[in-house]
């Protein structure tokens, strides 16, 4: 994003700070976003796979103008956790953020896993899920395309389309834990 576009009194993506952990998620020092990102810095982010009653899962396509992974299709709402932030209270945060909604349930904590990118991005990821039945609003800055879809559904897109890759390695670990 460029920082002209954004609005006053709004912090800038990259600006945001973030708590710098190192492998045994532990808080080794804090960092801007950007600089994180730029530096291959490990911080923490939530996941959040988000389901209507009928089962189908909340499916969208990242906007162009994201930081990582632009343009990329994910089956998990959330983002990163700030610096003093608890995953919990970041899932459910990026939750409502993402899927424009207010009074959505606490997100279920369902396990942790360490992500490591092929480009040397690394981050501790808490996986979440959460069943609701709101009308979703999805943040235009965040989120081009977004549509719920059956699992089945799901899988057959998963070769179709280009995902992010740290949202398919922690689908494939909610698969398994499921």
């Amino acid at each position: 994003m460029n920082p002209a576009e954004v609005n006053p009194g709004e912090v800038n993506p990259a600006e945001e700070i973030l708590d710098i952990v190192d492998e045994h998620d532990r808080v080794i020092g804090r960092s801007p976003r950007g600089e994180a990102y730029a530096k291959h810095l490990r911080h923490r982010c939530a996941f959040i796979l988000a389901r209507n009653p009928a089962g189908e899962i909340f499916v969208h396509r990242r906007t162009p103008t994201k930081l990582v992974f632009p343009s990329h299709h994910d089956m998990f709402v959330g983002g990163v956790v700030g610096a003093g932030e608890t995953y919990d209270d970041a899932a459910l945060r990026e939750a409502e953020e993402e899927l424009g909604v207010s009074g959505l349930p606490r997100p279920t904590p369902l396990f942790k896993f360490l992500y490591e990118g092929d480009a040397g991005q690394s981050w501790w990821s808490y996986v979440y899920e959460v069943t609701f039945d709101l009308p979703v609003r999805p943040q235009a800055e965040e989120i081009d395309w977004h549509a719920f879809l059956s699992p089945e559904e799901l899988e057959r897109r998963i070769g179709e389309w280009d995902w992010t890759p740290d949202g398919l390695a922690a689908y494939e670990r909610w698969k398994t834990h499921r």
